[in-house]
Formats: C-alpha cells, sequence, structure tokens
C-alpha cells in the first residue's frame, strides 16, 4: 500500500501543507507516525480527495451534465481566430487547453481571467503511474 507525506497529500489535494496539517489535526483523514514524519495511507488520501471534491461541488450552481470530470479553474490565454477559438485554463496544477468556437467564447465571455471549468468526457483517457 502507498503511503504520502502530509507535504506529498497537500500538493494532490490542492492545498498548503498548513492547511493539510490542520485537516489531519481535526481528524478529516487519519495520519500515523514513521519516524518524524505523518504519514497517510494512500486509500484515506483517495476517500478524502473525493469527499473534498464533493463538498466544493455543494452549493455551486452545477449544471446537468453527464460529463463527470470537471476541472474548474481561471482563464490564462484566449487566442481567437475567424471562426475557431483556443482557450487555456488553469485548474489547480493542471494545464487545460481546449479548442472551441469562436461564438462559443463569446456567448461565454470567457477573457483572461475568468472563472471557468473544463470539463472533460473522453473514450480514450491515458493514465501514467507517477
Amino acid at each position: 500500500m502507498e503511503s504520502y507525506t502530509i507535504g506529498q497529500a497537500a500538493r494532490l489535494l490542492g492545498v498548503s501543507v498548513d492547511t493539510a496539517r490542520r485537516w489531519a489535526d481535526a481528524d478529516r483523514f487519519p495520519t500515523r507516525r514513521e519516524g518524524t514524519r505523518r504519514m497517510v495511507d494512500g486509500p484515506d488520501l483517495a476517500a478524502f480527495c473525493v469527499e473534498v471534491a464533493q463538498e466544493a461541488g455543494e452549493g455551486e450552481d452545477a449544471p446537468y451534465t453527464s460529463a463527470r470530470n470537471a476541472f474548474p479553474g481561471i482563464v490564462t490565454g484566449v487566442k481567437l481566430g475567424t471562426v475557431d477559438a483556443q482557450v487555456e485554463i488553469q485548474a489547480g496544477p493542471h494545464r487545460i487547453v481546449s479548442l472551441l468556437t469562436r461564438e462559443a467564447v463569446e456567448e461565454l465571455g470567457l477573457e483572461v481571467g475568468a472563472r471557468a471549468t473544463a470539463r472533460v468526457k473522453s473514450t480514450s483517457v491515458f493514465i501514467d503511474r507517477a
């Protein structure tokens, strides 16, 4: 079973190390000591990640969609063509680039600094083990 330090857990959760420590101190997820390091077991961290993601989605007016892979972030780039457009979103540590129509970009009011959510639905998803 894979285990993670609090620092690694914080990076995977997209929060500061201090926030991860506070959550651990509040018993939001279990930790154990390995020498001087606090460790989180992989399955416990995975369950907590799901919980945090569900909490983040509560209270938002989420659209009805079949696309389950949602990456909320901020627009960091917009390149408009005559008919098409390229939009770049920074969603936590993830850079997502999408090609769409210029009309869609204009209708959505996408511009650098705007909050946006990239939704991904694909039949081909590649996964690498870190």
